[in-house]
């Protein structure tokens, strides 16, 4: 009971201390404040370590990494176009086009900006021409690049780029590029060359000249929008257009020595040949043709045999036109009068380690003309040995032969001379008869030139000017060296007219014309020994030979004809077909039994005489001979065509009045020439009171 009655009396005062407990237990009134202030303290520090990171990476952004950041803006915001130059035209002696710039459409892309690349390469594909799968596939490449820049169709036709501009798709633009074009197709591909997608000369004078030609590209830097369109611009460098070159091609002759000679090697089932006709005054290479040829419009399409300029990389053994060389140096030394005779019998000759070297005919005693005119390999050895290998050695190389002779040629061939020093009797031998040495068709151009106009060198050259800002910037002709005294190069040239007469080349003569010439034969070197049925047949001439206005080198590879593969059989023909047909161009007039001056009575009192001389059939070429000297061709008496015909040839426009024959011109005959000048010409059918050709005082 008293337990109980304890108990009952502890409860009432427990529960006071309770809650004297939790009052003590309980926070102070301002205790909150702490905490607030605690949490500020972490925002705050986590504020500052913020702010420090952010100005952290202002300044790596801004002072650090600045350049990169500025590169990258400028490549969201500015697209630089840099306009391709217009290629300087090519043109033919008289202003003919040979290769000229067209604009042509440039497909690209920027791939960070197209949306779905799988669909844009299908309707590009769909837009551009010839497209099939595997195009397809290579558009969707292009596309899916992690660039800014990708071409999707190079110089694609202009129908094709209006559809893709039709298109509008996101990251694709069209602009016009510069693209090359050959007029002429095939004619004179060899000597041109191509250019590549780049606008850059790839061969040829393209190449040779490509600094000169290609023009320096424009630059613009655009600033664009968010929508990627123009919006003002902030630098421009305007493209500026290539020079243009003139070359010595006539495109006519070129055009002739082409035709005759693809003629000449379809007819003999040959594997191919050269052809070049050169000016033997100056060295000026008025066509060179090789075949098989290509066409420069789509070289990729041609191969490697269709594109090579036979005419300056082929080398060859020359055979016997390279007997010309032998005799110059015989000549010239003294060594040998074409009257001496030569003992070539019994038709054959041998040296120690080889087999007889043989002539096609056996001869018995032949006089130094005839060993020539007959082409003899026992005379023209014979006469070798009498010469020797140091001064025959000195006159292969007074000729240019083992060296490159042009500088508007890239890859010509040297050919292959022997060190004299090294030559023993057989080898001598070889090299009397035009084997042991190897040239170029170009080298035996330049060779012959030289005998036709008197015994000088010329370089032989492709290019006859430069044209700039209307500026004419005329090459000059180039001299080289003297080979022989004009006295020697008149008894090659009676000797070479006589192998034409009565020798080897009888099928390179022409009616009314004095032909010098020489053929040659030799064979080839296949599997490393000579061939018994592939041969290098050739010739090599000049027409009128007495008053030489074209050398033409006939070179025809590995014949297989009906004819018995010889040089006066295969090249002789062909030489004679591109000969004629171009003196019949340029107005060169027999000169064998030539037509005299015609007689024309005059029925006028106010006539001066009673007579006066109208022009018969005349040279253009002697017509334009004060030209060279910088003075104005007499035109009196020519025809309106043929006065046009030589006003191009010497830079001059023509302003014609009336019809019929040239009375008047002005200039006046005789005056300074000034090129790129008007010529005006008074034409009538009355016939000029001044005989032609000579200048009124």
């Amino acid at each position: 009971m008293a337990e109980e009655h304890g108990s009952r009396f502890k409860l009432p005062w427990t529960l006071p201390a309770q809650r004297i407990a939790r009052r003590e237990s309980a926070p102070a009134p301002f205790a909150w404040r702490q905490t607030v202030h605690s949490r500020l303290l972490i925002f705050a520090a986590m504020f500052a370590v913020w702010t420090i990171g952010i100005e952290a990476r202002l300044i790596y952004l801004q002072v650090w990494n600045h350049n990169v950041m500025v590169a990258r803006a400028a490549q969201q915001q500015l697209r630089t176009v840099e306009p391709a130059a217009k290629r300087g035209e090519i043109l033919d002696r008289n202003g003919k086009v040979l290769a000229v710039s067209v604009d042509a459409e440039t497909i690209a892309a920027d791939p960070g900006e197209v949306k779905d690349p799988e669909a844009t390469a299908r309707l590009i594909c769909a837009a551009i021409d010839e497209c099939d799968a595997e195009r397809r596939k290579q558009l969707l490449k292009a596309l899916s690049r992690k660039s800014r820049f990708a071409y999707l169709e190079r110089q694609a036709s202009p129908a094709a780029g209006a559809r893709v501009v039709a298109l509008h798709l996101p990251g694709i633009t069209v602009y016009k590029e510069s693209r090359r074009y050959y007029p002429n197709r095939q004619l004179a591909a060899t000597v041109l060359g191509w250019v590549g997608l780049d606008n850059k000369g790839l061969a040829g004078i393209e190449s040779v000249f490509d600094q000169r030609i290609r023009g320096e590209d424009g630059r613009i830097q655009l600033h664009i929008d968010g929508k990627q369109n123009a919006i003002a611009v902030r630098e421009e460098r305007l493209a500026t257009a290539g020079e243009t070159v003139e070359l010595t091609i006539d495109r006519d002759l070129q055009h002739i020595a082409e035709r005759e000679l693809r003629a000449g090697v379809d007819e003999h089932n040959a594997a191919g040949g050269t052809a070049i006709i050169m000016d033997p005054q100056t060295g000026e290479i008025l066509a060179l043709a090789n075949y098989p040829t290509f066409n420069p419009n789509a070289f990729g399409d041609a191969t490697s045999v269709m594109r090579k300029n036979r005419a300056i990389q082929d080398v060859y053994e020359p055979g016997s036109t390279f007997k010309l060389v032998t005799a110059a140096a015989a000549i010239e030394e003294g060594v040998l009068q074409t009257t001496d005779l030569i003992d070539c019998a019994p038709g054959f000759i041998t040296f120690p380690g080889r087999k007889p070297i043989r002539d096609v005919h056996a001869y018995g005693a032949l006089s130094f003309e005839d060993v020539i005119v007959k082409s003899s390999n026992v005379g023209a050895i014979k006469a070798g040995m009498k010469i020797g290998p140091e001064r025959l050695g000195r006159y292969i190389n007074r000729f240019g032969f083992g060296q490159r002779l042009s500088p508007d040629f890239k890859g010509e061939s040297a050919g292959i001379v022997w060190n004299p020093a090294k030559l023993d009797p057989s080898g001598l031998a070889s090299v009397s008869m035009g084997y042991q040495i190897s040239v170029t068709p170009l080298q035996m151009a330049a060779a012959v030139s030289s005998v036709a106009n008197g015994g000088t060198l010329y370089e032989p050259r492709i290019v006859r000017a430069f044209i700039t800002d209307g500026r004419r910037e005329r090459v000059p002709a180039k001299p080289l060296r003297r080979t022989v005294s004009r006295e020697t190069s008149t008894t090659l040239t009676q000797i070479m007219e006589a192998v034409v007469e009565r020798g080897t080349a009888t099928a390179a003569k022409i009616e009314g014309y004095t032909i010098a010439g020489k053929t040659g034969t030799a064979a080839k070197i296949v599997n490393g020994a000579y061939s018994n049925s592939d041969y290098n047949t050739s010739f090599v001439g000049f027409v009128p030979s007495r008053k030489p206005a074209l050398t033409v080198v006939v070179v025809i590879d590995s014949p297989h004809g009906k004819v018995t593969a010889y040089g006066g059989t295969v090249a002789a023909p062909i030489f004679k077909r591109i000969a004629e047909a171009s003196m019949r161009h340029l107005g060169i007039g027999p000169t064998l039994n030539p037509l005299p001056p015609v007689v024309v009575a005059r029925n006028s009192d106010s006539d001066l005489g009673s007579m006066t001389i109208v022009r018969g059939p005349i040279s253009l070429l002697e017509v334009l001979e004060p030209a060279k000297a910088g003075l104005m061709p007499d035109l009196r008496g020519l025809s309106a065509r043929e006065a046009v015909h030589s006003l191009s040839t010497i830079g001059l426009r023509a302003q014609i009045a009336g019809s019929g024959f040239v009375t008047e011109q002005s200039p006046e005959a005789g005056a300074a020439l000034i090129r790129g000048d008007d010529a005006r010409l008074k034409l009538s059918r009355r016939p000029p009171l001044v005989p032609p050709g000579v200048v009124q005082q």
